[in-house]
């Protein structure tokens, strides 16, 4: 054990002087490392985060919950939007039939948004997205509030010109957000008491709930300042636990064809559209992005070795009298064999420390500039310090073959 800490510590030196006394030669052959460490890491820490992010957000929408619309999701060139543009819009008077006959459903809730300015006093937002919900919608959006309290049962029921309002928006209008719970605002020509601010949410990648620049009021009073028939109303029905989302849309489907009186061979003048319906496409995207950074990682690592395994010739090349009088004076060839391994591979690893280096600058960058936080979980930095020291040794095994074979009396002559 004390003799193979001296060989470690004798090859980290050697490892130092080489750096020390030729750095443009070191750096240039470690350049290649350092690229390829970089763009692994950077490639897999970003995915992942990107990843982490848009399935939190898809979580946030509901994995199992089934929208019910006028419009199914998608875009596109292709986008056949003259097939639905007469569908009819989702009714309030849907609703109830839907949580009558649909056996798989926990929670059904009806929405329709609209847009209008708010003012308090002499500021004003202009076109702020509000909604108006049904009293079931926390319990398949959930929500947390910041300042003040959620919308009560009592004033679903009764309709009361009340709100919850993002945290942007009290931010805008107030300044401080909690000094929005309590105030009244105006929306369409009614006073409407702020009860609550949702808690900053953050943005989300793939859109969806904006809850930081968003309203939710009362569907009822919505009803009275606007027309729900001319907004985009829909459904949100949200399954029981453990209830396959092919099952409820299926079951929804049958429910939504007798609600529509839709005879056997209309189509459907419905969307149930689905979050996990995407999911497949976003991971196929996830998984291109990361046999990419994989084959720029595979380019730059192999530049990488050829520039270790050349350096690593030259120190040998140039230790040759030191190498000799090892041997001569009892040094084994697995000695010399190891101390160069670790030479290598102490290289390699000064390089993949730079790229690490590199990474957590982008890491902050990438935080600033895109306002999510790209995460380096510890086996993505520890598998990266272990492939570091497996490519330098893998980089000097052969130069260092020839050192440890190298004949003593030869050595010393030349």
């Amino acid at each position: 054990m004390r003799r193979t800490l001296t060989i470690l510590a004798t090859s980290f030196r050697m490892a130092l002087e080489e750096l020390k006394n030729n750095r443009l030669r070191t750096f240039l052959s470690l350049f290649g490392i350092t690229i390829g460490i970089f763009c692994i890491i950077s490639v897999l820490a970003t995915v992942n985060s990107l990843d982490r992010n848009v399935h939190e957000s898809l979580k946030a929408m509901g994995t199992n919950t089934i929208y019910i619309q006028k419009w199914p999701w998608g875009g596109g060139a292709d986008y056949p939007w003259w097939k639905y543009m007469n569908r009819p819009n989702p009714k309030f008077n849907e609703l109830r039939v839907i949580k009558e006959l649909t056996q798989n459903a926990s929670h059904v809730a009806f929405c329709y948004n609209n847009r209008s300015d708010i003012a308090y006093k002499d500021a004003a937002l202009t076109n702020v997205n509000w909604y108006g919900v049904t009293e079931e919608y926390t319990d398949i959006q959930p929500l947390e509030i910041g300042s003040g309290r959620y919308i009560s049962n009592a004033e679903f029921n009764y309709g009361s010109p009340v709100m919850v309002m993002g945290n942007d928006l009290a931010e805008k209008l107030f300044d401080d957000p909690a000094q929005a719970v309590g105030k009244t605002v105006v929306v369409k020509g009614h006073q409407v008491q702020v009860v609550g601010v949702i808690k900053k949410q953050g943005s989300s990648l793939i859109g969806g709930w904006d809850f930081d620049n968003i309203v939710i009021m009362t569907y009822r009073f919505c009803n009275e300042i606007g027309n729900p028939n001319y907004a985009d109303g829909f459904i949100m029905v949200e399954g029981k636990t453990g209830i396959p989302v092919d099952e409820l849309k299926g079951e929804l489907r049958g429910v939504m064809r007798s609600v529509r009186r839709l005879s056997p061979r209309q189509d459907d003048n419905f969307s149930l559209n689905d979050i996990t319906s995407g999911t497949s496409q976003l991971n196929s995207i996830f998984t291109g992005l990361t046999l990419g950074g994989f084959a720029i990682t595979i380019l730059s690592f192999a530049v990488g070795i050829f520039g270790v395994a050349n350096i690593m010739f030259v120190t040998v090349r140039e230790r040759t009298p030191i190498i000799g009088l090892k041997k001569a004076i009892g040094a084994k060839r697995r000695t010399i064999l190891l101390e160069f391994l670790m030479e290598s591979a102490f290289l390699c690893l000064l390089g993949g420390l730079i790229g690490i280096i590199l990474v957590f600058l982008l890491t902050f960058l990438l935080t600033y500039v895109m306002h999510f936080t790209v995460y380096i979980s510890l086996g993505l930095f520890a598998g990266a310090v272990i492939f570091c020291i497996f490519t330098g040794m893998l980089a000097g095994f052969i130069p260092a073959s020839i050192a440890a074979k190298m004949d003593p009396v030869v050595a010393i002559r030349s």
